[in-house]
């Protein structure tokens, strides 16, 4: 036989695991709607699968390429980024406690403090660049999962995870990254130490706003990563085999996607940084930028697509440069196709610690100079 030449990630990628079907040989994946399946004589399952809520053949290649591309033992998908996010959060128990970062998103950090509250879970933020506030936090706290999230929404700060996974070894924590902006094109956490990854696949991993979808990729198996294996079954968050199949089609295209993103985000981020008519650019992949180093040692290839920009003269300032934005859609999401601008204060709402004067850039894959001339005349 003919051994199988190994394959880089991109190659895997564009070829969604390179499976083709042994009796039409069709190189678009199969969708596989069904929901159930059939028994043989004696009861059994020839196929393997007894209900799709458990184990649809429909996430096959998209939970496999996933597994790949991370470096993993196996993935799961989920029918979005919260469900995701929650179901590892859920396996905490009363008593115990979670370590999470200030700056991360807005709709996870409001769940995650009234779960907590609910359930008698403690729970302590830390500041994301610190790793010395992280690991004084770690020893006082000794938690039983610490939560990272890099870069972090909405300011890209970078928190050092090799750093945070050896901390968190030492008081016998879980460390789970979420990874949706800097994707497995990027930054590949579980080699750096990381229990498990999160993905809002919603973002990046579908890359055309059309499909909302969550994923976990766990480092090797263990009791935790049964039990959310387990609650995703009977808690059925789970995800229709049309959105898979949307999202393995995404995924195809994902390291063309990523890199043009990046490439764009960071001309216009350099292009932007010292305007007058800012106060900031925050970009990991600006010298100028606290997290650079470290984003330098744990981002390859690029540094993403989203940054963020303050505008002198405050909330109202910033607000009007986004009424003025022609080429950026003004619209909630990331790390699709077309490029969005969001006022991201006035979109978290009433105790939001964004900054009132940040706009929040996701950078398509349109040309680089019409993104950077709407951003021009939009500031005048």
């Amino acid at each position: 036989m003919t051994r199988k030449p190994a394959l880089s990630p991109e190659t895997l990628t564009a070829q969604g695991l390179g499976h083709v079907s042994p009796q039409f040989r069709d190189l678009a994946p199969p969708l596989h709607p069904s929901t159930t399946f059939e028994r043989a004589a004696d009861g059994s399952y020839p196929g393997g699968r007894v209900y799709s809520r458990d184990a649809s053949p429909a996430y096959d290649q998209a939970e496999g390429l996933l597994t790949e591309l991370e470096g993993g033992h196996q993935s799961l998908l989920f029918a979005s980024g919260m469900a995701a996010a929650t179901a590892v959060l859920q396996t905490l128990e009363p008593g115990q406690a979670v370590l999470a970062p200030r700056d991360m998103y807005w709709a996870l950090r409001n769940w995650l403090q009234a779960f907590c509250q609910q359930w008698a879970i403690g729970l302590v933020f830390y500041d994301n660049a610190r790793v010395d506030d992280l690991a004084g936090k770690l020893r006082a706290t000794r938690p039983r999962l610490v939560w990272v999230e890099t870069p972090s929404n909405p300011r890209w700060d970078l928190t050092d995870i090799a750093a945070a996974a050896s901390l968190a070894r030492e008081v016998g924590a879980l460390v789970v990254v979420d990874s949706t902006v800097a994707t497995p094109v990027l930054t590949r956490p579980l080699a750096l130490g990381a229990d498990i990854v999160m993905h809002s696949a919603t973002k990046y991993l579908n890359g055309h706003s059309d499909v909302v979808a969550g994923a976990l990729v766990a480092r090797a198996d263990s009791d935790i990563w049964q039990t959310i294996r387990r609650n995703r079954n009977l808690g059925g968050g789970v995800l229709g085999p049309f959105e898979a199949w949307l999202l393995l089609r995404g995924m195809r295209t994902l390291h063309l996607r990523v890199r043009q993103a990046s490439a764009s985000a960071l001309a216009i981020a350099l292009a932007l940084d010292g305007h007058p008519g800012l106060v900031g650019t925050l970009y990991p992949g600006l010298p100028s930028h606290p997290g650079h180093a470290v984003a330098c040692r744990q981002m390859h290839g690029g540094f993403g697509g989203m940054l963020s920009i303050r505008v002198a003269g405050g909330e109202q300032a910033a607000r009007a440069v986004v009424g003025r934005l022609r080429v950026f859609k003004q619209a909630t999401s990331l790390g699709s196709v077309e490029s969005l601008a969001e006022h991201r204060a006035s979109v978290e709402g009433p105790g939001s610690a964004c900054p009132p004067d940040l706009i929040r850039l996701s950078i398509g894959i349109e040309a680089e100079a019409d993104l950077l001339a709407d951003l021009l005349a939009a500031l005048g």
